[in-house]
């Protein structure tokens, strides 16, 4: 343990008109610093998180925290990028500069804007997190590729069209209770199981409720060590982080199995000296029901090939022997690729300092994020405990 979250905030996930990219750090910086009740004159350094590739023309975000505050000026300032895990890439950045002395605090931010664009442009750029030499042209664009990892899981095992209507079901169901959701509606099983005008096919066997949706939002976290952390007035310990990549082609792996995310949540728990029954809940990137599904394997919740059996058992539901996305998830929440692991981060401190309100899961002891990049390619885990 060397480092704590002190202080978070959030935007609302959706389609926030008259937002930009400025508008929306600016908005979670200053948040972020006034809930951990420091000004940024105490603030070593800021990390970014923005994935961007032709999201947003501004690039070279760094500095633009900057404009939240002139006490920013002159601080160093770094923009860090790793697909749909760009957030947790910044946090654990932060993480590493207080680890290595650098820094007493460390703001940490994630930001995306994303619904501005076409659809197919949006499908265009988001493939810039594909190979470019063998996935750049699939047809349904990110969706497509998770369509292929579904086709080549169901060949394997069966077909998993019931557990993932069931995951999506269950992650819109939990989204109603949070208020930063894109989407706060219970969609219910029938819905999300049939193909209907409504929900129409997306690529292969995912509906649209086994995608997430095009987002814009924003979060933020004051990082501190561990000595700082424990005079302030609220302070959850980062009790251990992971961090692996994989190859980028699919076609150099299996793809039946996240075998990178199983190695870094092993990895975690080690570190953490903790194991899975410890946990109290987890927020799990859900980015299509096909992922969620998976990672249950990967985390050792059920054998591979039988992650269906955790939801159709109930085991991740709210009241279950493991919640899964008590926020809703990726799913109904909404995905801003550069804000989702700070995200993740966010909700996890609600939970563990009781401030989660209608998504409150009683009297947590211990949480973690994992959150991914691309198609199980870099893969975060962090273990989180209240530690004030």
């Amino acid at each position: 343990m060397t480092a704590c979250i002190v202080g978070w905030s959030h935007t609302r996930f959706g389609k926030l008109a008259g937002e930009d990219v400025e508008s929306l750090i600016c908005r979670v910086a200053g948040d972020a610093l006034a809930d951990a009740g420091i000004t940024a004159n105490a603030v070593d350094a800021v990390v970014l998180g923005h994935f961007n590739s032709g999201f947003s023309e501004q690039d070279f975000g760094a500095s633009l925290a900057v404009h939240a505050d002139p006490a920013l000026r002159f601080k160093p300032m770094t923009r860090v990028e790793n697909a749909c895990a760009t957030g947790s890439a910044a946090i654990h950045a932060g993480l590493h500069r207080i680890e290595a002395g650098r820094a007493r605090f460390v703001l940490a931010i994630g930001v995306e804007k994303m619904t501005h664009l076409p659809g197919p442009e949006i499908g265009r750029t988001l493939l810039h997190a594909a190979y470019a030499r063998e996935e750049s042209a699939l047809a349904g664009g990110f969706a497509g590729m998770f369509a292929r990892i579904a086709d080549i899981y169901f060949q394997r095992y069966g077909d998993q069209s019931d557990a993932l209507a069931q995951i999506a079901a269950k992650n819109h169901r939990n989204g109603v209770a949070n208020p930063y959701a894109q989407f706060r509606k219970d969609l219910g099983y029938a819905f999300c199981r049939t193909m209907s005008d409504k929900n129409p096919m997306v690529a292969g066997p995912l509906k649209r409720t086994d995608c997430s949706p095009v987002s814009d939002g924003a979060a933020a976290v004051v990082l501190a060590d561990v000595d700082t952390a424990s005079t302030m007035n609220k302070a959850v310990a980062l009790r251990a982080v992971a961090h692996q990549n994989d190859y980028l082609p699919m076609s150099r792996r299996d793809m039946t199995t996240f075998t990178a995310a199983a190695r870094t949540f092993a990895e975690a728990f080690d570190a953490a000296r903790v194991s899975l029954d410890d946990l109290s809940f987890i927020e799990l990137h859900d980015c299509f029901t096909i992922a969620e599904l998976m990672a249950y394997e990967a985390m050792g919740l059920t054998p591979p090939g039988q992650g269906a059996i955790a939801i159709r058992d109930g085991w991740v539901e709210k009241t279950g022997r493991l919640p899964v996305n008590p926020s809703g998830g990726l799913k109904a929440k909404g995905h801003p690729i550069g804000a989702t692991g700070v995200s993740m981060h966010v909700l996890a401190c609600l939970q563990l300092c009781n401030q989660a309100e209608g998504m409150q899961i009683p009297a947590p002891k211990i949480g973690c994020v994992f959150n991914m990049g691309g198609s199980a390619v870099a893969n975060y885990v962090s273990i989180l405990e209240r530690l004030r």
